[in-house]
């Protein structure tokens, strides 16, 4: 008796691990001439076929799907007739379609994140239908008389409309900061060019799901992604606020003269003698980290030999660039624009990406600019060798 139990015991940790190793969906479609269904996974921004199922008289079909995290999944006929859902390792999901279309009248069950999905999907295909009768009544409307005091009418109704769904969206996140769900409502279109959250501001929700999902799952593809996004976003914030305002400043010399992390003002043009690299960076963009990596190898290489790197930061916060210059052990001049809020100097230098670089030569003109990596170390050394 004591050994069938023990074998039992076995059996049920064994079954246990298997369950929590997958997940299955179970489903009832009730659309005609349609034998074969399909889950395939989304890998960020691509769907990735998994399995296929056939549908049998009855309209049930079945999957199995290994699994050890929460993945995104596709399940559909086609690349325009599917729902996604949210599923978790361990999860079995029920899934009813109603109608020919599955998303427009389906229920899920045995998946609450994928339920939420189901939710921001609807809402989402609710906002669209009320915008396409608008646009529909807009167009109409165009040529018949008392269009001028129709038309801002029809265009009020829209933006609120519109601000609707983003307030949904924001709601939905804050709501949902720490599920995975949160990044598909981040990540909704309007139409193929224009996304809910629109408003320049709205990075900052960016931001707070990137903290939040990179602590609860550090390996996923997804997180991994939008903390990519919002870096990228960042950065090309900063480098807009400097293209606008390159239009309007006056031409001037090239010689930044900033305070470095103690406090003095330093004058690139004190350096001519030297071969100096000019760098602007971010403490933001992991490019700008790692090329500082192979800066301090470079420096210690070639400073005794007449060179020297004059290093300017656009963060605005001084207090964040002051610790990574410590903590990374910065052995150069490090600077900082005196209003990184009107990056001059960047300006001027008409800086398009971050990190950015430029060489002087010994009598302090440019000869060499965004040079990075082995196209730099080859540089220096053409340079030193000579």
């Amino acid at each position: 008796m004591r050994r069938i139990f023990i074998l039992l015991s076995v059996v049920l940790i064994f079954s246990g691990c298997k369950e929590k190793n997958s997940f299955r969906v179970k489903g009832i479609v009730n659309v005609e001439k349609k034998s074969v269904i399909y889950i395939q996974r989304v890998d960020v921004d691509q769907a990735v076929p998994i399995d296929s199922a056939k549908i049998s008289k009855g309209g049930n079909f079945s999957f199995k799907v290994k699994s050890t995290d929460p993945e995104f999944y596709q399940v559909g006929f086609t690349t325009d007739n599917f729902i996604t859902i949210l599923a978790k390792p361990g999860e079995k999901i029920n899934l009813v379609f109603k109608g020919k279309y599955l998303f427009d009248n389906y229920s899920v069950t045995g998946s609450p994140e994928s339920q939420k999905i189901k939710e921001l999907d609807k809402t989402l295909s609710s906002t669209k239908r009320e915008l396409d009768s608008l646009n529909s009544i807009y167009k109409k409307s165009s040529g018949e008389p008392g269009f001028e005091a129709k038309a801002p009418v029809l265009e009020a109704e829209y933006k609120r409309i519109v601000d609707n769904q983003r307030k949904y969206n924001i709601g939905f996140i804050l709501k949902n900061i720490s599920s995975l769900t949160s990044i598909k409502a981040l990540y909704q279109r309007l139409n193929p060019d224009t996304y809910v959250l629109y408003d320049p501001r709205d990075l900052q929700y960016l931001k707070i799901c990137a903290d939040s999902l990179t602590r609860r799952y550090p390996n996923s593809k997804h997180v991994q992604a939008l903390a990519r996004d919002f870096e990228k976003e960042m950065n090309q914030m900063a480098l807009n606020r400097i293209e606008s305002m390159s239009k309007d400043m006056p031409k001037t010399e090239l010689n930044p003269i900033l305070t470095d992390i103690s406090g003095r003002r330093i004058a690139l043009s004190s350096l001519k003698g030297k071969y100096v690299l000019l760098s602007f960076w971010t403490i933001k963009s992991n490019d700008c980290i790692e090329e500082n990596l192979l800066l301090k190898e470079l420096y210690k290489q070639y400073n005794k030999k007449g060179f020297e790197i004059y290093q300017i930061n656009v963060d605005e916060n001084e207090a964040d660039w002051k610790a990574a210059v410590k903590f990374d052990e910065l052995p150069w001049i490090s600077t900082r624009e005196d209003n990184p809020a009107d990056p001059k100097n960047a300006i001027l230098f008409n800086v398009k990406s971050l990190p950015a670089t430029y060489i002087f030569d010994r009598e302090g003109t440019i000869v060499a600019n965004n040079l990075h990596g082995r196209t730099l170390r080859i540089k220096l050394e053409q340079i030193f060798s000579k």
